[in-house]
């Protein structure tokens, strides 16, 4: 995986290839390519390069002119970063050139097949099987020859196939990754993120799995990998290529995290009922009797999404008294789970692509279980396969470590729990409590990143920590374990989280004055608590940042942020360790939009 982007027209391609490349940066990938053609033009041109995509751009001759091409940015999964393994891959007559998103999971079987065949690769690359395969098909026309090879092939793919003897067309294919057609005016664009096409067009058609297109200029069309036609209307999407700017900020990190106000607001606009003191939630396809019958609501995500869906299971629980859990989809989809009619499962994305999350949908709809889908981008593959759901509405997140997207999930995890709460037994006492709360998030968001200058100064202090522990208890628990992750993604400063009643369980060992603890104390039942926890790190000389409600007296600093309604604290609590995660990553010198080894949208096992 990570980015393709096509284009077939009458503008001169490359430029708009390359530009479509740079709005996909924010995924992660080690190397770039491109390959054009046109009808006035011999065969395929192909450029390629390992690093950024300027290293690519700079590679790129004066007359490297065409109107159709394909481009890719990769992330390695088969072979080192290197010129060589970079996407597009050429057949050995150049006359076949793919970019594929995903595994092919037989690709070690078919290369030995092709090479005692004696077909030579040169790549270390599962996506060279299929551009051989589809050169070998004696297939009349290039749909048939795509649509050959992908019987051959097991496992996942999202592709842009380009011809030289079918300089007419581009054929795509799609199969649990993301391939999304741009429609323009005489001119067709695809891609795997609408990120590389709203500068373009807004009218967008998203393939679904076993789906394949064909692209030319003028006209596109959509059928099954059996060759069955489908239907296919242009839908709008709502981001413009402005939301996709930095907006004057020096990374894409810091911008989102100050959106998170405006972003929150978003997500409640319009969602309110004071009159029931509940919310609306129309995309839920559950009325109130469905809603009475769960008996239990299951959350699985990954990373961000699976912390977000940690804070969300303890709302359902506190608000709707239903029990209430969140698990790694990762490893739900693998250990044989009893899935239970009376159970409410919960599917959380950001990208609404995330493989692990997207397999365990489809195996629970096998089973016949009813899936929710909490995701951010409108139209993608989870919210089209789920009953219904919520869309967070954080608009585009471009750097791959997720922050404003983490905490409006953790807001539309709020609304699904007040709005089970008050289908169930939650008072409108209760109801309006939290409707309260809730509105009063945009505005302690912002009294939060006012105090960045102050969490700058703590990043400079613990800056040249080698580990980081990060406890917090109940509530504060997935805070503390969203907070490690922030920090380790960018900063890559090793950290841990751990709940604070299992210290003397044996981290408490670790404790010594070069191991900071980041402890969340919430001004809530269990203070007392962790203050006693915070006793325990000091009586062994540990060095303490408490995020708090009001200074602790045990912390050799506290970060101290608004209160609001118990339930709702954690949404806020989490907050400026972003900014130290942030501002951390910022004084070692890192690359904070694209950190190291990591992928925006993680669409492979």
């Amino acid at each position: 995986m990570c980015g393709i982007v096509g284009y077939i027209g009458k503008r001169d391609v490359a430029p708009l290839l390359l530009e479509g490349l740079q709005r996909l940066e924010y995924r992660g990938y080690d190397s770039a390519g491109i390959v054009v053609t046109s009808p006035k033009t011999a065969g395929l041109k192909m450029v390629k390069a390992k690093g950024r995509v300027r290293d690519l751009e700079a590679k790129v001759p004066a007359r490297f002119k065409g109107t159709t091409g394909i481009a890719h940015t990769r992330w390695a999964t088969h072979g080192a970063p290197s010129d060589v393994n970079a996407h597009p891959h050429m057949s050995a007559d150049h006359k076949v050139a793919v970019v594929h998103n995903g595994i092919i999971d037989n690709a070690a079987d078919l290369r030995r097949k092709l090479e005692a065949d004696g077909v030579e690769f040169l790549s270390e690359t599962d996506t060279e099987v299929l551009t051989h395969l589809i050169a070998r098909s004696t297939a009349e026309k290039l749909e048939d020859k795509v649509r050959e090879t992908l019987r051959l092939v097991e496992g996942t793919y999202g592709i842009a196939v380009m011809h030289a003897d079918f300089g007419d067309r581009i054929v795509v294919a799609r199969n649990g990754s993301p391939v999304v057609l741009g429609i323009g005016e005489k001119e067709m664009f695809v891609a795997s993120d609408i990120a590389a096409l709203v500068a373009h067009t807004r009218q967008i058609v998203t393939l679904d799995d076993g789906e394949m297109a064909t692209l030319k200029a003028d006209d596109f069309r959509t059928y099954t990998t059996e060759g069955t036609r489908t239907s296919a209307e242009p839908t709008t999407v709502e981001w413009e290529a402005a939301s996709y700017d930095m907006g004057g900020h020096d990374t894409y990190m810091h911008k989102e995290i100050h959106e998170q106000a405006e972003a929150v607001d978003r997500v409640l606009r319009g969602r309110i009922d004071d009159r029931f003191s509940t919310v609306h939630l129309g995309g839920l396809n559950l009325d109130a009797r469905e809603a009475r019958r769960i008996r239990r609501v299951k959350i699985l995500g990954c990373g961000t999404s699976y912390h977000a869906g940690m804070i969300g299971a303890q709302m359902i629980e506190e608000l709707a008294r239903i029990p209430a859990d969140a698990e790694p989809a990762s490893e739900f989809r693998y250990r044989n789970a009893v899935v239970d009619p009376d159970t409410l499962y919960v599917a959380v994305s950001q990208s609404g692509e995330t493989y692990d999350v997207l397999a365990a949908v489809q195996e629970l709809k096998r089973k016949g279980a009813r899936v929710l889908g909490v995701v951010n981008v409108v139209g993608s593959a989870i919210a089209r396969e789920a009953d219904g759901g919520i869309y967070v509405h954080a608009g585009p997140e471009v750097c791959v470590v997720s922050t404003k997207c983490f905490t409006n999930t953790t807001v539309a995890f709020a609304l699904l729990a007040l709005h089970l709460g008050r289908t169930r037994d939650l008072s409108v006492r209760d109801g309006k409590r939290i409707i309260e709360g809730l509105r009063k998030l945009p505005e302690q968001i912002t009294e939060i990143l006012k105090q960045e200058d102050e969490v700058r100064q703590l990043a400079e202090e613990y800056a040249d920590a080698r580990s980081m522990l990060f406890i917090g208890r109940v509530r504060g628990y997935p805070v503390a374990r969203e907070a490690s992750l922030k920090l380790k993604e960018v900063s890559y400063i090793h950290a841990e989280a751990y709940p604070a009643s299992e210290l003397k369980h044996g981290p408490l060992a670790l404790i010594e004055p070069a191991l900071p603890t980041v402890a969340i104390v919430p001004d809530d039942d269990l203070l007392e608590k962790n203050r006693a926890a915070l006793e325990e790190i000091k009586a062994r000389s540990g060095k303490i940042l408490a995020v708090a409600h009001r200074d602790q007296e045990k912390a050799d600093r506290t970060i101290v942020v608004p209160k609001n309604e118990d339930e709702l604290d954690p949404i806020l609590l989490g907050l400026p360790l972003q900014l130290l995660a942030y501002h951390t990553a910022k004084v070692l010198g890192r690359d904070i939009d694209k950190p190291r080894n990591l992928a925006k949208s993680v669409t492979v096992e």
